[in-house]
């Protein structure tokens, strides 16, 4: 297992172009990447869907099945009480109570029944819903772990926390409220149509009629609701966005009093959601009063139609009173429905940014016909590799390493020097497989990088980089992540050769200390000094330094390079180095300048000499007088 940690691309070695900062909006210079939502593949919305609820079709039918028995109870009441008027009244009156109490009973059943199965459905939905949930907050951190460095330093990390977040919680209240009360209303419209039109089909006639309007009202909020709901979404994530991105450089904001400027940009973005939620509210509004007009202008025209023809003997009060109550019952969930279609809107839109996530594919894949590394040729663990007619840009412009050929044979520690943007970390996270060449292979013993599976790669080549990120928890486990199964005493043996073992022991308690948020209750040299344990830990065939040593102070340099000069011995080293100090411990040494190298050869025939790094090497000395 690598002990390599995100780097940011172009990297500060490699001064790139860099595409243009997106606005709040989302877009700027036509990257799909500056906007909020990615490409989706046509249908991948709807096929994510399907396959969250796959698993679950027998209890999404148990679930439907409570609802339909618990709708059919619930609309049992209004026909009791047009029995109840036209029926057991009349027949109470002439001393016949069978009739009466037959309703009492009738619509206490239904209640309970109605009752006990809206329990159970909440609870089976619930359940449903929840492992859907659960499914998709995994399917998220999984393939966003699967996905290569390259897309990781285009999409921030705010926006995959949105993902996972804000756009799942849109979703959960659609599952939880919004589908239930989609189906009622439509389990509503279907019973109540159906009774309706069986006790009078006159009034069922005008009833029916009255959905027109509410219809055509209910798809203008609808094509209107998609607008504001995704304008609604994007402002939420790049609030997001901007707060984490804050808080995660929140000691350059201190050291350049950026506070004021931030404030200033966060409130900016802070009013564009203010401004999105209320457009969303002011469209539920509208919807709102149009669907109370219909349906109270329908109450009001059916009720004076009926009354006038229960008056004239044609039509029976009890079925006028039916009829009320039903309609009533209908036309109450047309505001909820209101809601489902607000809760609709913005989960699409979160389902679709999610779908865009999931779509994307590793830049660097897994081979579909893998092979295994040869056996070692020597008892040395070290192993050869080579650029064969290397060719790399990224992806934001500029090509950083033009034909590019190098043999480094197993065993040789070669140390890369060059000024900044030279291509030393490039060719770094090319061995590494961050990135794959744009033209040529990388090749180890012979095998090209892209036919090894991740597992195996990542145990022949382990990558020490500057920022030195540890993970909560113990010094012990963070050491242990090179090696999972280690032992304690090998995870102390890893520690002691790379002189990390007295501070360790000098914590509080020792490798069980834990080293907190980031690392931050050990200073930076020393989160250094656990990452190379870590590294060593993990016993690679291919150890990658770059600029592994910056953070450690002069002894705890002079410290690790002494350790080092034993660790390595007999491994492949490649070395990225401003520091030339760090040069001390290479059998060759490669100078770079534009993505190529200029010089190659043993330090001390190229001190000698009188090229460029002859002349770095002096620099570098007077720096020290």
């Amino acid at each position: 297992m690598t002990a390599a940690t995100s780097l940011p691309a172009p990297d500060e070695d490699d001064e790139l172009p860099r595409p243009k900062q997106a606005d709040a909006a989302g877009a700027a210079d036509g990257d799909p990447f500056d906007r909020d939502v990615l490409p989706v593949p046509p249908g991948a919305t709807a096929t994510l869907l399907r396959s969250l609820l796959a698993p679950m079709k027998a209890r999404v039918a148990v679930t439907t099945l409570l609802l339909l028995l618990q709708q059919a109870a619930v609309q049992a009441g209004p026909l009791l009480v047009a029995y109840a008027i036209d029926r057991a009244v009349p027949a109470f009156r002439h001393h016949d109570h069978g009739p009466l109490i037959a309703v009492a009973v009738g619509y206490g059943l239904s209640a309970l029944l109605s009752g006990g199965l809206q329990y159970a459905f909440i609870e089976a939905s619930a359940r449903v819903n929840q492992d859907v949930l659960l499914d998709l907050r995994g399917r998220i951190f999984r393939h966003a772990q699967a996905l290569s460095i390259d897309f990781h330093e285009r999409y921030t990390s705010g926006r995959l926390i949105s993902r996972s977040t804000t756009d799942v919680e849109s979703l959960r209240e659609l599952l939880s409220e919004g589908l239930q009360e989609l189906v009622t209303v439509i389990l509503s419209f279907l019973y109540i149509s159906a009774m309706l039109l069986w006790l009078d089909l006159g009034l069922g006639a005008v009833a029916v009629a009255s959905f027109v309007p509410l219809y055509l009202l209910v798809r203008l909020y609808q094509r209107r609701a998609v607008r504001v709901y995704k304008a609604r979404s994007t402002a939420i994530a790049t609030v997001i966005v901007k707060f984490v991105e804050t808080m995660n450089g929140i000691r350059p904001v201190r050291a350049f009093r950026r506070e004021a400027v931030n404030d200033a940009e966060f409130a900016v973005l802070n009013r564009r959601h203010e401004r999105t939620n209320g457009d969303a509210l002011l469209e539920m509004a509208r919807y709102v009063v149009g669907s109370r007009l219909v349906a109270n202008t329908s109450v009001a025209v059916i009720v004076l139609w009926g009354a006038y023809r229960v008056a004239s003997g044609s039509l029976e009060l009890g079925v006028l009173a039916a009829a009320v109550l039903y309609l009533r019952r209908l036309y109450d969930p047309i505001d909820r429905l209101g809601m489902f279609l607000n809760s609709y809107q913005s989960a699409a839109a979160s389902l679709e940014k999610i779908a865009g996530l999931l779509a994307q594919t590793p830049s660097v894949p897994e081979p579909s016909v893998p092979r295994e590394l040869p056996p070692l040729a020597t008892e040395l663990p070290g192993r050869g590799v080579t650029f064969d007619g290397v060719r790399f840009a990224y992806r934001t412009g500029g090509e950083v390493l033009p034909r590019f050929d190098l043999t480094l044979p197993a065993g040789q520690t070669v140390a890369v020097v060059g000024t900044t943007g030279a291509g030393k970390s490039t060719l770094a996270k090319l061995l590494a497989r961050f990135y794959d060449p744009t033209e040529g292979r990388v090749l180890l013993d012979g095998v090209d990088l892209r036919e090894l599976t991740v597992p195996a790669l990542r145990r022949g080549v382990v990558m020490v980089t500057q920022e030195a990120f540890l993970f909560s928890g113990t010094v012990a486990e963070n050491i242990a992540i090179g090696r999972p199964d280690a032992t304690r005493e090998e995870i102390e043996q890893a520690a002691k050769a790379i002189g990390a073992h007295e501070f360790i022991a000098a914590l509080p308690d020792g490798y069980d200390t834990d080293v907190r948020k980031r690392g931050g209750r050990i200073s930076a040299g020393q989160r250094q000094l656990v990452a190379f344990a870590r590294a060593l830990l993990a016993d690679p065939a291919v150890l990658i330094l770059d600029e592994a040593t910056s953070s450690l102070d002069v002894p705890g340099e002079r410290a690790v390079q002494r350790a080092m000069s034993t660790v390595l011995k007999g491994r492949t080293a490649v070395v990225i180095a401003h520091r030339l100090s760090t040069v001390e411990i290479a059998d060759r040494v490669l100078v770079m300048e534009h993505g190529r190298i200029v010089e190659d050869g043993h330090p001390a025939e190229l001190v000698a000499a009188t090229g460029r790094f002859a002349d770095l090497h002096r620099a570098w000395r007077d720096s020290l007088a």
